[in-house]
């Protein structure tokens, strides 16, 4: 395989994650994931392993608390790839409205995503999404921040 197929194949699993939010289709986000899956997401717990981390029921409910479209983009990816291994970081920006609110929120996170290839599919077997955090005393996350 070639590096340049190996980018596209794995940039293509972040646009089935836009697409799949926008569309509200919690088995298209994650079907990116291996069944080992670690994730660490913005919300609790630390982190979810296996069949917690790619949950489509879960997601789903998740998904339920907002109404209108859930938009995520992605900018600023660098992919690494070594063999059947795979290193992505960027940063996204997720947009939605809450339910029961009049308006939405827009926040920009930090994303670093580790990908195996397996059977010859790339698939996420590590995600981190992370929001700073002000250091000033009030620990209140950052998400007022832009690229």
């Amino acid at each position: 395989m070639t590096a340049t197929l190996a980018h596209e194949e794995i940039l293509a699993l972040f646009t089935d994650l836009e697409e799949g939010m926008r569309d509200r289709s919690p088995e298209r986000v994650v079907a990116r994931y291996a069944d080992d899956a670690v994730t660490c997401t913005l919300a609790p717990p630390l982190r979810h392993t296996g069949l917690a981390a790619r949950d489509p029921e879960a997601l789903a409910g998740w998904m339920a608390g907002f109404t209108g479209p859930i938009t995520v983009e992605h900018r600023d990816l660098e992919v690494a790839v070594c063999g059947d291994v795979a290193f992505v970081h960027g940063l996204a920006r997720m947009a939605a409205v809450p339910v029961g609110y009049p308006e939405g929120f827009s926040l920009w996170m930090r994303v670093t995503v580790g990908l195996r290839r397996r059977d010859g599919r790339w698939r996420v077997t590590h995600e981190h999404q992370s929001v700073p955090f002000h250091m000033d005393g009030s620990f209140l996350a950052a998400t007022d921040l832009q690229p």
